[in-house]
């Protein structure tokens, strides 16, 4: 088996208590061909210097202070500076398992360029993980094993940043870390999936993610709903939308609304249903509420759902089936 050198991209602030836990889980990685570019982004605790005994140790590992601010610029320090054939990203608050880099790096191997390779994740926390996480866990992973991460793209994040590798060729192509679009995840995702990256399926567990009440992605203002929303509507409308169809806007909460108005913000055109009777009829942005039936009526039609129930979205679902529509092609869940 060929050992090309894998770039590991890591961005860190403040995580003294978990840095070292995860520097170890990289050191004994059973692929070794390896080089860490480790970026702090402004720490005012110990983890540069935690970080630094590691560097002086091992001459794989090249820590380096970020230029700008934020992840995204951090990344993009580490990335300018990186040498390896296959990319990579880790979390430094999270846990490798022993055989992440060597899996990654036989799929991808095995399956060239225009893939990208991923892996299983498990959740853990020091006082255990709530139903919400475990949730994603379970739905993510079972796309992951089939490799149908993009037919579910518009719900959330369906490749977390600490679980993917491509070739760097792909990734450059893709954009890399260019644009400041957060949450950057997500957005790098997106990316993925309009350069049409194939996700390679995976049955191993590669990464233990930790959960913690002041993890990033709970505490940082861009990782909020209101940065998701938008994000997904963009990338829709460039990447899914069918003019030919008559779009559908799918339930009239919070979520539905908000769709509402960024699609009338951009002049298109579309229906909105829903199944509440105390809201059907009524004008909410200048849009009148439908009922559901009016999907009977017209032939062509594309739907974004907005119904977070998971009781209804089923109910939805199998209406969709009755109707013989198809993902991406005549229906996004948003949610």
């Amino acid at each position: 088996m060929q050992h090309p050198l894998i770039s590991i991209l890591v961005p860190f602030k403040n995580t003294e208590s978990y840095i070292g836990t995860c520097l170890k889980s990289i050191l004994a990685q059973s692929y070794t061909n390896w080089e860490l570019i480790i970026v702090d982004d402004h720490s005012n605790d110990s983890s540069y210097h935690i970080v630094n005994t590691f560097a002086k140790q091992d001459r794989r590992i090249t820590l380096l202070k970020n230029s700008g601010q934020g992840i995204i610029a951090a990344l993009r320090t580490a990335f300018n500076v990186c040498n390896g054939t296959f990319i990579t990203r880790m979390d430094s608050d999270d846990v490798m398992t022993k055989n992440k880099l060597n899996v990654l790096a036989t799929n991808l191997l095995k399956h060239g360029k225009q893939h990208i390779a991923l892996g299983l994740v498990h959740y853990f926390a020091e006082h255990g993980i709530k139903e919400g996480y475990k949730n994603y866990e379970i739905w993510l992973n079972n796309l992951t094993k089939t490799g149908a991460n993009y037919t579910e793209i518009y719900k959330e994040c369906v490749i977390p940043s600490p679980c993917w590798m491509v070739y760097k060729e792909d990734f450059i192509a893709c954009g890399a870390f260019t644009p400041n679009t957060y949450p950057e995840d997500y957005d790098l995702a997106f990316r993925f999936y309009k350069h049409q990256l194939k996700p390679i399926p995976c049955n191993d567990t590669i990464h233990e993610w930790r959960d913690y009440s002041s993890r990033t992605s709970r505490t940082d203002r861009h990782y909020a709903e209101n940065h998701f929303i938008p994000l997904k509507v963009n990338y829709f409308l460039e990447l899914d939308y069918i003019k030919t169809k008559t779009l559908i806007v799918w339930g009239a909460g919070q979520k539905g609304k908000i769709i509402a108005k960024l699609l009338i913000e951009k002049n298109i055109n579309f229906e909105w249903i829903c199944d509440n009777p105390k809201k059907i009829g009524h004008n909410i942005y200048g849009k009148v509420l439908k009922p559901l039936s009016t999907l009977e009526h017209i032939k062509y039609t594309q739907s974004i759902v907005t119904v977070a129930n998971k009781t209804e979205q089923s109910n939805i679902l199998n209406t969709l089936k009755a109707l013989e529509k198809t993902p991406l092609k005549d229906y996004v869940f948003f949610c």
